[in-house]
């Protein structure tokens, strides 16, 4: 043999698209493979619905509570950790009526949707997950539609919930790239109850929006006021002159189902129905 093997090209080239060089590539493919099937699938408009990857359907919350205090009963001295055990359950059960809320909501909205004259319209969307997400996929297909799912991958896996449509199933590296693509296409944006990952995704739309980043109308409810004046308290920025008055016209809290219903039905319509 005279001569070398030829050398992988470039695009084809693993160990390097997978490298700290590489990761400019990598950046872009997050932002041009969505772009490309979503604009295959004639995606424009959506509604994002964020919340608690650990919030549980009411079934199987209660099923759970139900268990651990049958077994309580049975026992004379339950030890600390089942008595915490319990307690930590029965606040599931009262936070998974954030899981049913989210259901019927995403399967009104999607219903709406598909009732308007180009029908699909607003294509509900959540991270993909379980949980919430899992909650809003599930309701828009219940209502027969389309349900988008932007997962991120994680160290502790986080696998895609089974009511994504599979065309529509998206896979991110990067945070911030999962992030433009929520912002980019949401016409509404709906935050159930949740942590970290809510709150700073909550925070980069109200700052978007405040800053006029996002060149459009944008919708945001709030959900659930008993659970949020307990973790952020905008009254108290405002007061201080850390943000606008203004700034607390930005969202709107919403405690049901029906006014929520409503509300995003009313806006929505004002800003985007033809």
């Amino acid at each position: 043999m005279d001569h070398l093997e030829k050398a992988p090209k470039a695009y084809k080239n693993l160990e390097f698209l997978n490298s700290p060089p590489g990761r400019s590539v990598r950046i872009l493919t997050e932002y041009l493979e969505p772009y490309s099937r979503l604009k295959k699938f004639d995606v424009k408009d959506t509604i994002v619905f964020f919340g608690s990857a650990r919030t549980l359907p009411p079934e199987v919350a209660e099923k759970r509570f139900r268990e651990l205090t049958r077994k309580t009963n049975k026992m004379k001295n339950p030890g600390a950790k089942l008595l915490q055990e319990i307690k930590i359950a029965e606040m599931e059960v009262e936070m998974s009526r954030y899981y049913r809320d989210t259901e019927e909501l995403a399967y009104r909205m999607t219903k709406w949707s598909k009732g308007l004259k180009k029908g699909n319209k607003f294509i509900v969307t959540s991270g993909g997950g379980p949980g919430v997400m899992e909650a809003a996929n599930k309701g828009a297909k219940r209502a027969k539609g389309l349900s988008i799912g932007f997962n991120i991958s994680l160290p502790f896996e986080q696998y895609p919930n089974k009511y994504i449509d599979g065309h529509l199933n998206f896979e991110f590296h990067y945070f911030f790239m999962r992030k433009f693509w929520f912002a980019y296409l949401a016409k509404a944006l709906v935050i159930m109850p949740g942590g970290f990952g809510t709150l700073d995704e909550l925070m980069e739309v109200l700052t978007l929006v405040q800053t006029l980043k996002l060149n459009k109308k944008m919708t945001i409810i709030i959900y659930g006021y008993e659970y949020w004046q307990k973790v952020i308290n905008f009254e108290a920025m405002a007061e201080t002159g850390m943000i606008s008055p203004e700034d607390l016209k930005l969202y709107k809290f919403i405690n049901n189902v029906d006014e929520a219903f409503e509300y995003l039905k009313k806006e929505l319509t004002k800003n985007y129905v033809k």
